[in-house]
Protein backbone atom coordinates (compact mmCIF):
# COMPACT_ATOMS: atom_id res chain seq x y z
CA UNK A 1 0.00 0.00 0.00
CA UNK A 2 0.96 3.64 -0.71
CA UNK A 3 1.74 5.97 2.28
CA UNK A 4 1.97 10.32 2.05
CA UNK A 5 5.74 9.93 2.14
CA UNK A 6 7.33 12.08 -0.88
CA UNK A 7 9.08 9.70 -3.77
CA UNK A 8 12.70 10.07 -3.63
CA UNK A 9 13.82 11.72 -6.53
CA UNK A 10 16.72 8.81 -6.91
CA UNK A 11 13.84 6.71 -8.03
CA UNK A 12 13.57 6.27 -11.43
CA UNK A 13 11.00 3.85 -11.81
CA UNK A 14 7.86 3.36 -9.91
CA UNK A 15 5.99 0.19 -10.95
CA UNK A 16 2.85 -0.21 -10.06
CA UNK A 17 0.95 -3.55 -10.60
CA UNK A 18 -1.40 -5.63 -7.87
CA UNK A 19 -0.16 -9.18 -9.17
CA UNK A 20 2.61 -9.89 -6.84
CA UNK A 21 4.40 -12.58 -8.32
CA UNK A 22 4.15 -10.22 -11.30
CA UNK A 23 5.64 -7.17 -9.73
CA UNK A 24 8.31 -9.29 -7.96
CA UNK A 25 9.33 -10.90 -11.45
CA UNK A 26 9.42 -7.00 -13.16
CA UNK A 27 11.25 -5.79 -10.16
CA UNK A 28 13.71 -8.18 -10.31
CA UNK A 29 14.73 -7.50 -14.26
CA UNK A 30 15.13 -3.54 -13.56
CA UNK A 31 16.81 -3.94 -10.60
CA UNK A 32 19.59 -6.76 -12.16
CA UNK A 33 19.60 -3.64 -14.98
CA UNK A 34 21.12 -1.01 -12.11
CA UNK A 35 17.83 0.66 -11.74
CA UNK A 36 16.43 2.03 -8.58
CA UNK A 37 13.09 1.42 -9.01
CA UNK A 38 9.75 1.40 -6.01
CA UNK A 39 7.31 -1.04 -6.13
CA UNK A 40 3.47 -0.95 -5.30
CA UNK A 41 0.54 -3.11 -5.25
CA UNK A 42 -1.55 0.14 -5.68
CA UNK A 43 -1.99 3.73 -7.30
CA UNK A 44 -3.73 5.46 -4.51
CA UNK A 45 -2.03 8.40 -3.71
CA UNK A 46 0.61 8.08 -6.06
CA UNK A 47 -0.08 11.73 -7.73
CA UNK A 48 0.60 13.71 -4.29
CA UNK A 49 3.78 11.88 -3.97
CA UNK A 50 5.00 13.31 -7.06
CA UNK A 51 6.45 16.23 -7.53
CA UNK A 52 6.01 18.01 -10.96
CA UNK A 53 9.81 17.96 -11.47
CA UNK A 54 10.63 13.82 -10.52
CA UNK A 55 13.09 12.77 -13.01
CA UNK A 56 11.54 9.00 -12.77
CA UNK A 57 9.15 6.95 -15.20
CA UNK A 58 6.18 5.15 -14.33
CA UNK A 59 5.58 1.65 -15.14
CA UNK A 60 2.27 0.34 -14.61
CA UNK A 61 -0.55 -2.15 -15.06
CA UNK A 62 -3.85 -1.48 -16.57
CA UNK A 63 -6.49 -3.11 -14.61
CA UNK A 64 -6.18 -2.55 -11.10
CA UNK A 65 -8.65 -2.32 -8.16
CA UNK A 66 -9.01 0.87 -7.10
CA UNK A 67 -7.18 3.35 -9.49
CA UNK A 68 -6.48 1.70 -12.80
CA UNK A 69 -3.82 2.58 -15.72
CA UNK A 70 -6.14 4.78 -17.14
CA UNK A 71 -7.46 6.95 -14.53
CA UNK A 72 -3.79 7.07 -13.37
CA UNK A 73 -2.14 8.27 -16.52
CA UNK A 74 -4.80 11.16 -16.18
CA UNK A 75 -3.96 11.78 -12.99
CA UNK A 76 -0.45 12.09 -13.66
CA UNK A 77 -0.73 13.89 -16.95
CA UNK A 78 -3.42 16.60 -14.94
CA UNK A 79 0.12 17.31 -12.93
CA UNK A 80 2.60 17.01 -15.62
CA UNK A 81 1.94 16.31 -19.51
CA UNK A 82 5.66 15.00 -19.78
CA UNK A 83 5.67 12.66 -17.56
CA UNK A 84 6.30 9.22 -19.38
CA UNK A 85 3.47 6.41 -18.49
CA UNK A 86 4.48 3.02 -19.31
CA UNK A 87 1.51 0.40 -19.37
CA UNK A 88 1.15 -3.08 -19.46
CA UNK A 89 -1.71 -5.10 -20.95
CA UNK A 90 -3.12 -8.32 -21.42
CA UNK A 91 -4.57 -9.73 -25.05
CA UNK A 92 -7.82 -7.86 -24.21
CA UNK A 93 -6.90 -4.64 -23.08
CA UNK A 94 -5.09 -4.08 -26.85
CA UNK A 95 -7.78 -1.44 -27.75
CA UNK A 96 -7.80 0.21 -24.57
CA UNK A 97 -3.88 0.43 -24.43
CA UNK A 98 -4.57 1.88 -28.04
CA UNK A 99 -6.82 4.92 -26.59
CA UNK A 100 -4.40 5.46 -23.69
CA UNK A 101 -1.50 5.78 -25.77
CA UNK A 102 -3.37 8.87 -27.74
CA UNK A 103 -4.49 9.97 -23.89
CA UNK A 104 -0.68 10.37 -23.75
CA UNK A 105 0.45 7.22 -22.98
CA UNK A 106 4.64 6.50 -23.45
CA UNK A 107 4.44 3.14 -24.46
CA UNK A 108 2.30 -0.35 -23.61
CA UNK A 109 3.39 -3.46 -23.32
CA UNK A 110 1.19 -6.64 -24.19
CA UNK A 111 2.02 -9.69 -22.00
CA UNK A 112 3.65 -11.65 -22.64
CA UNK A 113 6.78 -9.37 -23.13
CA UNK A 114 10.44 -9.68 -22.99
CA UNK A 115 12.27 -8.69 -20.73
CA UNK A 116 14.54 -6.49 -23.13
CA UNK A 117 11.43 -4.80 -24.04
CA UNK A 118 10.67 -4.07 -20.87
CA UNK A 119 14.20 -2.20 -19.76
CA UNK A 120 14.43 -0.83 -23.51
CA UNK A 121 11.12 1.06 -23.22
CA UNK A 122 11.76 1.80 -19.61
CA UNK A 123 15.31 3.50 -20.61
CA UNK A 124 14.06 5.74 -23.97
CA UNK A 125 11.60 6.77 -21.33
CA UNK A 126 14.24 7.99 -19.19
CA UNK A 127 16.54 9.72 -21.69
CA UNK A 128 13.41 11.30 -22.66
CA UNK A 129 12.54 12.19 -18.87
CA UNK A 130 15.79 13.90 -18.53
CA UNK A 131 15.90 15.89 -21.60
CA UNK A 132 12.63 16.97 -20.93
CA UNK A 133 13.70 18.35 -17.22
CA UNK A 134 16.73 20.00 -19.12
CA UNK A 135 14.77 21.72 -21.57
CA UNK A 136 12.65 22.99 -18.50
CA UNK A 137 15.23 23.73 -16.26
CA UNK A 138 16.66 25.73 -19.51
CA UNK A 139 13.37 27.63 -19.90
CA UNK A 140 13.33 28.48 -15.97
CA UNK A 141 16.47 29.57 -16.36
CA UNK A 142 15.82 32.03 -18.84
CA UNK A 143 12.76 33.39 -17.85
CA UNK A 144 14.91 34.04 -14.01
CA UNK A 145 16.64 36.41 -15.98
CA UNK A 146 14.27 38.05 -17.87
CA UNK A 147 12.41 38.75 -14.45
CA UNK A 148 15.18 40.23 -12.80
CA UNK A 149 16.67 42.01 -16.17
CA UNK A 150 12.71 43.28 -16.02
CA UNK A 151 13.24 44.64 -12.04
CA UNK A 152 16.75 45.00 -11.63
CA UNK A 153 16.96 47.25 -14.31
CA UNK A 154 20.45 48.22 -15.44
CA UNK A 155 23.85 47.98 -17.36
CA UNK A 156 26.63 48.34 -15.23
CA UNK A 157 28.97 45.74 -14.27
CA UNK A 158 27.63 46.47 -10.31
CA UNK A 159 24.12 45.48 -11.25
CA UNK A 160 24.83 42.51 -13.92
CA UNK A 161 27.30 41.06 -10.52
CA UNK A 162 24.01 41.67 -8.29
CA UNK A 163 21.90 39.73 -10.36
CA UNK A 164 24.40 36.87 -10.60
CA UNK A 165 24.50 36.62 -7.28
CA UNK A 166 20.68 36.73 -6.83
CA UNK A 167 20.45 34.34 -8.99
CA UNK A 168 22.65 32.15 -7.50
CA UNK A 169 21.18 32.15 -3.39
CA UNK A 170 17.30 32.46 -4.99
CA UNK A 171 17.12 28.33 -5.15
CA UNK A 172 19.32 28.19 -1.89
CA UNK A 173 17.88 27.89 1.54
CA UNK A 174 20.36 30.61 2.82
CA UNK A 175 19.06 33.59 4.44
CA UNK A 176 20.60 36.60 3.81
CA UNK A 177 21.53 39.98 4.59
CA UNK A 178 20.46 42.95 1.68
CA UNK A 179 22.77 46.28 2.20
CA UNK A 180 21.98 49.23 0.75
CA UNK A 181 21.26 52.55 1.64
CA UNK A 182 17.96 54.08 1.54
CA UNK A 183 15.84 54.21 -1.53
CA UNK A 184 18.25 51.79 -3.46
CA UNK A 185 15.92 48.60 -3.94
CA UNK A 186 15.87 46.67 -1.32
CA UNK A 187 12.54 44.98 -0.98
CA UNK A 188 12.72 44.97 -5.04
CA UNK A 189 15.80 42.50 -3.93
CA UNK A 190 13.87 41.07 -1.26
CA UNK A 191 10.90 39.77 -3.64
CA UNK A 192 13.12 38.70 -6.30
CA UNK A 193 15.03 35.76 -3.87
CA UNK A 194 11.27 35.07 -3.46
CA UNK A 195 10.18 34.86 -6.70
CA UNK A 196 12.84 33.11 -8.20
CA UNK A 197 12.87 30.66 -5.26
CA UNK A 198 11.07 26.94 -4.53
CA UNK A 199 9.25 28.85 -1.68
CA UNK A 200 7.72 31.49 -5.00
CA UNK A 201 4.44 29.95 -4.24
CA UNK A 202 4.32 30.80 -0.37
CA UNK A 203 3.98 34.18 1.28
CA UNK A 204 5.73 37.20 1.22
CA UNK A 205 5.41 39.13 4.46
CA UNK A 206 7.37 42.65 4.35
CA UNK A 207 7.83 44.04 7.48
CA UNK A 208 9.45 47.49 9.09
CA UNK A 209 11.16 46.93 12.18
CA UNK A 210 11.88 50.78 12.54
CA UNK A 211 8.59 51.83 11.69
CA UNK A 212 6.93 49.40 14.78
CA UNK A 213 6.75 51.01 18.48
CA UNK A 214 8.63 49.34 20.49
CA UNK A 215 5.69 48.27 22.50
CA UNK A 216 3.99 46.07 19.58
CA UNK A 217 6.99 44.47 17.94
CA UNK A 218 7.65 41.36 19.82
CA UNK A 219 3.82 40.92 19.09
CA UNK A 220 3.73 41.75 15.80
CA UNK A 221 6.59 39.14 14.69
CA UNK A 222 6.08 36.56 17.21
CA UNK A 223 2.33 36.80 18.05
CA UNK A 224 0.69 36.45 21.17
CA UNK A 225 -1.80 34.23 23.37
CA UNK A 226 -4.81 35.81 25.11
CA UNK A 227 -3.98 36.62 28.47
CA UNK A 228 0.04 37.67 27.48
CA UNK A 229 -0.17 41.46 28.30
CA UNK A 230 -2.83 43.51 29.30
CA UNK A 231 -5.61 44.34 25.85
CA UNK A 232 -4.26 41.06 24.88
CA UNK A 233 -7.97 39.34 24.67
CA UNK A 234 -7.55 36.99 21.55
CA UNK A 235 -4.70 34.98 19.84
CA UNK A 236 -2.79 36.60 17.47
CA UNK A 237 -0.17 35.29 14.81
CA UNK A 238 3.18 37.03 14.31
CA UNK A 239 4.63 37.53 11.05
CA UNK A 240 7.26 34.72 11.43
CA UNK A 241 4.54 32.52 12.14
CA UNK A 242 2.14 33.97 8.99
CA UNK A 243 5.56 33.61 6.81
CA UNK A 244 5.78 29.90 7.71
CA UNK A 245 6.55 27.90 3.91
CA UNK A 246 7.75 31.26 2.38
CA UNK A 247 10.00 34.59 2.89
CA UNK A 248 9.90 36.94 5.54
CA UNK A 249 11.85 40.24 4.57
CA UNK A 250 12.72 42.41 8.09
CA UNK A 251 13.80 46.05 6.98
CA UNK A 252 15.71 48.42 8.93
CA UNK A 253 16.84 45.34 11.34
CA UNK A 254 19.51 47.69 12.80
CA UNK A 255 16.50 49.37 15.03
CA UNK A 256 15.46 45.88 16.87
CA UNK A 257 16.14 46.29 20.39
CA UNK A 258 18.47 44.39 21.92
CA UNK A 259 15.54 41.92 23.63
CA UNK A 260 14.28 41.30 20.30
CA UNK A 261 17.46 40.54 18.33
CA UNK A 262 18.10 37.82 21.20
CA UNK A 263 14.49 36.01 20.16
CA UNK A 264 15.55 36.55 16.24
CA UNK A 265 18.59 34.85 17.48
CA UNK A 266 17.08 31.83 18.56
CA UNK A 267 14.25 31.95 15.55
CA UNK A 268 16.97 31.79 13.12
CA UNK A 269 19.10 29.11 14.64
CA UNK A 270 16.33 26.56 15.95
CA UNK A 271 13.71 26.98 13.76
CA UNK A 272 10.77 27.55 15.62
CA UNK A 273 8.58 30.16 17.05
CA UNK A 274 6.97 30.55 20.72
CA UNK A 275 4.27 33.40 20.85
CA UNK A 276 4.26 35.39 23.81
CA UNK A 277 2.42 34.40 26.86
CA UNK A 278 2.45 30.59 25.44
CA UNK A 279 4.61 27.55 25.70
CA UNK A 280 4.54 25.81 22.46
CA UNK A 281 7.24 25.68 20.00
CA UNK A 282 6.21 26.01 16.39
CA UNK A 283 8.20 24.79 14.02
CA UNK A 284 8.57 26.92 10.85
CA UNK A 285 10.19 26.51 7.11
CA UNK A 286 10.87 30.60 6.77
CA UNK A 287 13.39 31.97 4.65
CA UNK A 288 14.29 35.13 6.50
CA UNK A 289 15.84 38.07 4.29
CA UNK A 290 17.17 41.17 6.30
CA UNK A 291 18.31 44.15 5.42
CA UNK A 292 19.89 47.93 6.99
CA UNK A 293 21.31 50.91 5.91
CA UNK A 294 23.83 51.01 8.69
CA UNK A 295 27.28 48.97 8.88
CA UNK A 296 25.91 46.15 11.49
CA UNK A 297 30.12 45.39 12.47
CA UNK A 298 30.38 48.64 13.38
CA UNK A 299 26.89 48.72 15.31
CA UNK A 300 28.25 45.94 16.86
CA UNK A 301 31.43 47.09 17.73
CA UNK A 302 29.72 50.22 19.48
CA UNK A 303 27.02 47.49 21.52
CA UNK A 304 24.60 48.70 19.16
CA UNK A 305 23.87 45.31 17.83
CA UNK A 306 24.36 41.62 18.81
CA UNK A 307 27.85 40.44 17.60
CA UNK A 308 26.60 37.17 17.09
CA UNK A 309 23.40 37.86 15.58
CA UNK A 310 25.32 39.93 13.02
CA UNK A 311 27.32 36.97 11.92
CA UNK A 312 25.06 34.72 12.08
CA UNK A 313 23.07 37.31 9.27
CA UNK A 314 26.26 37.69 7.76
CA UNK A 315 26.75 34.30 5.85
CA UNK A 316 25.36 35.62 2.60
CA UNK A 317 24.89 39.04 2.20
CA UNK A 318 23.83 40.85 -1.08
CA UNK A 319 25.52 44.49 -1.45
CA UNK A 320 23.12 46.86 -3.55
CA UNK A 321 25.51 49.26 -4.81
CA UNK A 322 24.19 53.12 -4.49
CA UNK A 323 23.28 54.93 -7.55
CA UNK A 324 26.27 57.06 -8.15
CA UNK A 325 28.23 53.90 -8.53
CA UNK A 326 26.85 52.56 -11.16
CA UNK A 327 27.42 55.45 -14.13
CA UNK A 328 25.16 55.38 -16.94
CA UNK A 329 22.47 53.30 -15.35
CA UNK A 330 21.02 56.50 -14.08
CA UNK A 331 20.05 57.27 -17.78
CA UNK A 332 19.05 53.37 -18.37
CA UNK A 333 16.53 53.50 -15.32
CA UNK A 334 15.22 57.25 -15.95
CA UNK A 335 14.07 56.60 -19.59
CA UNK A 336 12.02 53.01 -17.88
CA UNK A 337 10.59 54.93 -15.39
CA UNK A 338 9.39 57.93 -17.33
CA UNK A 339 8.46 55.70 -20.44
CA UNK A 340 5.96 53.71 -17.81
CA UNK A 341 4.81 56.67 -16.27
CA UNK A 342 3.87 57.98 -19.56
CA UNK A 343 1.35 54.72 -20.54
CA UNK A 344 0.17 54.59 -17.18
CA UNK A 345 -0.96 58.58 -17.83
CA UNK A 346 -1.79 58.47 -21.22
CA UNK A 347 0.61 60.76 -22.30
CA UNK A 348 3.40 60.75 -25.19
CA UNK A 349 6.57 59.47 -24.61
CA UNK A 350 9.58 61.76 -23.79
CA UNK A 351 12.90 61.74 -25.42
CA UNK A 352 15.78 63.12 -22.93
CA UNK A 353 17.86 65.81 -24.41
CA UNK A 354 21.65 66.11 -24.58
CA UNK A 355 21.96 68.61 -21.94
CA UNK A 356 19.61 67.05 -19.19
CA UNK A 357 21.55 62.96 -20.19
CA UNK A 358 24.93 65.32 -18.89
CA UNK A 359 22.60 66.33 -15.67
CA UNK A 360 21.51 63.19 -14.76
CA UNK A 361 25.04 61.84 -15.09
CA UNK A 362 26.44 64.11 -13.13
CA UNK A 363 23.53 64.03 -10.27
CA UNK A 364 25.00 62.33 -6.86
CA UNK A 365 21.53 60.84 -6.22
CA UNK A 366 21.25 61.15 -2.41
CA UNK A 367 17.99 59.18 -2.31
CA UNK A 368 18.90 56.70 -4.87
CA UNK A 369 17.02 55.08 -7.22
CA UNK A 370 13.73 55.92 -5.03
CA UNK A 371 15.02 59.68 -6.23
CA UNK A 372 15.42 59.24 -9.91
CA UNK A 373 12.18 57.73 -10.46
CA UNK A 374 10.30 60.28 -8.68
CA UNK A 375 12.30 62.59 -11.05
CA UNK A 376 11.35 60.60 -14.04
CA UNK A 377 7.53 60.49 -13.05
CA UNK A 378 7.71 64.53 -13.13
CA UNK A 379 9.29 64.41 -15.91
CA UNK A 380 6.91 62.21 -17.90
CA UNK A 381 4.24 65.01 -16.39
CA UNK A 382 5.97 67.10 -18.65
CA UNK A 383 7.09 69.49 -15.64
CA UNK A 384 10.88 70.58 -15.64
CA UNK A 385 13.25 68.33 -15.04
CA UNK A 386 14.66 69.49 -11.44
CA UNK A 387 17.17 67.61 -9.66
CA UNK A 388 18.54 68.49 -5.91
CA UNK A 389 21.21 71.47 -6.36
CA UNK A 390 21.05 71.38 -10.20
CA UNK A 391 18.42 71.93 -13.05
CA UNK A 392 18.45 71.48 -16.91
CA UNK A 393 19.04 75.47 -17.14
CA UNK A 394 22.42 75.29 -14.45
CA UNK A 395 25.58 76.63 -16.38
CA UNK A 396 27.90 74.07 -17.68
CA UNK A 397 30.63 72.36 -15.90
CA UNK A 398 33.42 74.23 -15.15
CA UNK A 399 35.67 71.21 -16.10
CA UNK A 400 38.25 71.88 -19.56
CA UNK A 401 36.31 71.55 -22.74
CA UNK A 402 38.21 67.75 -23.64
CA UNK A 403 36.31 66.56 -20.66
CA UNK A 404 33.02 67.81 -21.29
CA UNK A 405 33.17 66.97 -24.89
CA UNK A 406 34.51 63.47 -23.71
CA UNK A 407 31.25 62.76 -20.82
CA UNK A 408 28.79 64.25 -23.89
CA UNK A 409 30.35 61.55 -26.22
CA UNK A 410 29.80 58.90 -23.31
CA UNK A 411 26.34 60.28 -22.38
CA UNK A 412 25.00 59.58 -26.14
CA UNK A 413 26.54 56.74 -26.49
CA UNK A 414 25.04 55.22 -22.94
CA UNK A 415 21.74 57.13 -24.00
CA UNK A 416 21.60 54.97 -27.25
CA UNK A 417 21.92 51.99 -25.41
CA UNK A 418 18.81 52.21 -23.35
CA UNK A 419 16.93 51.61 -27.24
CA UNK A 420 16.20 48.48 -28.51
CA UNK A 421 19.22 47.35 -30.60
CA UNK A 422 19.61 43.56 -31.63
CA UNK A 423 22.98 44.18 -33.28
CA UNK A 424 26.00 46.66 -33.06
CA UNK A 425 25.47 47.34 -36.97
CA UNK A 426 21.88 49.02 -35.63
CA UNK A 427 23.89 50.60 -32.88
CA UNK A 428 26.42 52.07 -35.25
CA UNK A 429 24.00 53.39 -37.84
CA UNK A 430 22.02 54.95 -34.66
CA UNK A 431 24.79 57.02 -33.75
CA UNK A 432 26.34 57.68 -37.35
CA UNK A 433 29.52 55.65 -37.04
CA UNK A 434 31.25 53.36 -38.56
CA UNK A 435 31.39 49.79 -36.48
CA UNK A 436 35.40 49.86 -35.84
CA UNK A 437 34.89 53.21 -34.27
CA UNK A 438 31.65 52.09 -32.24
CA UNK A 439 33.81 49.36 -30.99
CA UNK A 440 37.02 51.60 -29.83
CA UNK A 441 34.04 53.72 -28.20
CA UNK A 442 32.60 51.21 -26.06
CA UNK A 443 35.60 50.20 -25.07
CA UNK A 444 37.38 53.37 -23.89
CA UNK A 445 34.12 54.65 -22.37
CA UNK A 446 33.95 51.34 -20.42
CA UNK A 447 30.57 50.52 -22.02
CA UNK A 448 28.80 47.23 -22.25
CA UNK A 449 26.64 46.17 -25.60
CA UNK A 450 24.04 43.73 -24.11
CA UNK A 451 22.18 43.20 -27.15
CA UNK A 452 21.99 40.49 -30.11
CA UNK A 453 25.01 39.21 -32.14
CA UNK A 454 27.72 41.59 -33.37
CA UNK A 455 27.58 40.84 -36.87
CA UNK A 456 31.02 41.65 -36.98
CA UNK A 457 31.63 39.20 -39.91
CA UNK A 458 28.73 40.35 -42.12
Amino acid sequence: MTTDTAIDSRIQVVLIDDDPHLRQALSQTLDLAGLKILPLSDATGLQARLGRDWPGVIVSDIRMPGIDGLELLNQLHAQDPELPVLLITGHGDVPLAVQAMRAGAYDFLEKPFASDALLDSVRRALSLRRLVLDNRSLRLELSDRQQLSARLVGLSPQMQRLRDQIGALAATKADVLILGETGGGKEVVARALHDLSNRRNGPFVAINAGALAESVVESELFGHEPGAFTGAQKRRIGKFEFANGGTLFLDEIESMSLDVQVKLLRLLQERVVERLGGNQQIPLDIRIVAATKEDLRHAADQGRFRADLYYRLNVAPLRIPPLRERGEDALVLFQHFADAASLRHGLPRHELQPGQRAMLLRHSWPGNVRELQNAAERFALGLELELEGMSQHMPASSSGLSDQVEAFERALIAAELTRPHNSVRSLAEALGIPRKTLHDKLRKHGLIFSGGGSDDNE
